[in-house]
C-alpha cells in the first residue's frame, strides 16, 4: 500500500504523476487528504493551479497501529501544500513511523524540506526545488544540484514539476524494480511478476 498525501496548495503534476505510474505498476495507491490546520468540509483537495482532486480517505482515518502493509508514502510539493503537510502532527508521526521502520518515502519539489526540517536527511543525498535546497543543507543533507531525482537509503527526492514523470518512474523502480519502471508509461508489456 502507498499513501499519497494531499493538502490544499499541492502541485498537481507532482501528485498525479506518482499516483498514475504507481497504479500502472499494480500498486495499491490511496490518496489521503491532510488538513494542515484548516478545516476541509469534504473530500476535495485543491491544488496550486485550482484543480480539485477527491481524496480516497482523510488523514484522521489512518490508524497509526495498522501501518504494517505500508510500502511507501509520497509527499507532493507546492509551496502552500508543503506548508500544510508540514503543519500536520499526525503526518509527522507517520513519517516518524516510516523512518523507524525503513518504509520508503518519496518527496518532490518543496516537500523534501519537510524531511530536512524534521532532521531525517542528515548525510542523505537529496534534491529539492532550487529555492528549497537551503533546507537540505541546513538539515545536513548532501544536496544534489545536478540530478533531478535522487534515491538514497529510504528516501527518493525530486527537484520539481518538470521532473514529475521521472520521479514517479523512480518510485516504481524503488518498489517494483527495473522491469516495472521500464514498462510504465511505455508500450512495453508489464512484467509477469
Amino acid at each position: 500500500m502507498v499513501y499519497v498525501f494531499l493538502a490544499n496548495g499541492f502541485e498537481e503534476c507532482e501528485a498525479v504523476a506518482p499516483i498514475d505510474m504507481l497504479r500502472r505498476a499494480n500498486l495499491n495507491v490511496i490518496t489521503v487528504k491532510v488538513c494542515g490546520g484548516e478545516e476541509l468540509e469534504d473530500d476535495d483537495v485543491t491544488g496550486s493551479r485550482n484543480i480539485k482532486i477527491t481524496a480516497d480517505i482523510h488523514l484522521e482515518e489512518i490508524d497509526l497501529r495498522s501501518l504494517q502493509n505500508l510500502q511507501m508514502i509520497v509527499l507532493p510539493g507546492g509551496l502552500a501544500g508543503t506548508e500544510n503537510l508540514f503543519k500536520s502532527e499526525k503526518l509527522a508521526k507517520i513519517i516518524d513511523y516510516c523512518v523507524e521502520n525503513k518504509i520508503k518515502i518519496g518527496a518532490i519539489c518543496a516537500a523534501p524540506s519537510i524531511l530536512a526540517r524534521r532532521g531525517y536527511l542528515k548525510n542523505i543525498r537529496a534534491t529539492a526545488f532550487p529555492t528549497f535546497r537551503r533546507y537540505l543543507s541546513e538539515g545536513g543533507a548532501l544536496a544534489e544540484e545536478i540530478k533531478n531525482v535522487v534515491t538514497d537509503d529510504i528516501f527518493t527526492t525530486g527537484d520539481g514539476v518538470k521532473s514529475s514523470i521521472d520521479f514517479a518512474i523512480e518510485l516504481v523502480r524503488v518498489l517494483k524494480g527495473d522491469e516495472w519502471a521500464d514498462s510504465v508509461g511505455t508500450d512495453k508489456p508489464a512484467p509477469l511478476s
